[in-house]
């Protein structure tokens, strides 16, 4: 099920996101790090050779823009997608030096009109966790190279609350900007892929570090390598 985004609405609330002042501070502050999941310390996080070894990479809802700084200062060609405008601006300023390329466009839309492609595709909390998935990876498959990854990371699904569910600015007062995130079971996120063409899919939700925390589904496919 694919629920009736309203773009303004999200670009305004991933700009109040963007104007928040952890976000400047962890932009203009911070250096390159790259993680799946929510913990800063996680001992079992899988890193970023859960991509393989990828010439390059393209995030989708990039935010921050530090995954891919981290990326670009290993000589990868590393490219952003954000639907805000406040935080491609900021991180194009910090992290565009490094030859980070960053675009400001709503995801479904660039995917299905850029040429390029790429080794990997990746969401850290991110895109993949604010699209319809149905939309999003017959799109990223178009996108990856033969043999490509897709990976990407969220909570995992509250049980029995399945399917697109709306999501207000925190604190619940001010102007109503909201968007949709979209949860599944690990099971339901391989449908998803192989209806897409995706091969060797692994979904799992990896532990927090403490017993009865929220922990992160970790998510990863391939595209078919060429004949």
């Amino acid at each position: 099920m694919t629920a009736p985004h309203n773009h303004d609405h999200e670009r305004q609330l991933w700009d109040a996101y963007a104007e928040s002042a952890s976000i400047r501070e962890c932009v203009e502050v911070e250096e390159p790090v790259f993680r799946w999941t929510q913990y800063h310390d996680h001992p079992n996080d899988p890193g970023p050779q859960l991509l393989g070894d990828p010439r390059s990479v393209l995030e989708i809802g990039c935010g921050t823009g530090r995954a891919l700084a981290h990326f670009a200062r290993q000589g990868v060609r590393a490219t952003g997608v954000d639907l805000s405008p406040v935080m491609v601006e900021r991180i194009t300023k910090r992290w565009g030096p490094l030859g980070v390329q960053f675009i400001c466009a709503e995801v479904l839309d660039h995917l299905a009109t850029t040429t390029a492609t790429y080794d990997a595709v990746y969401s850290v909390f991110g895109a993949a966790w604010f699209t319809a998935p149905e939309r999003l990876f017959p799109l990223v498959a178009r996108r990856l190279n033969p043999g490509g990854v897709l990976v990407f990371s969220q909570p995992p699904a509250i049980p029995g609350a399945y399917g697109p569910q709306g999501m207000y600015k925190g604190g619940f007062t001010g102007r109503a900007m909201y968007t949709y995130r979209y949860s599944y079971t690990p099971s339901r996120w391989c449908d998803f892929l192989t209806e897409a063409g995706f091969i060797d899919i692994s979904a799992n939700v990896l532990d927090a570090p403490e017993a009865g925390h929220i922990g992160t589904l970790v998510v990863r496919a391939k595209t078919p390598a060429s004949p």
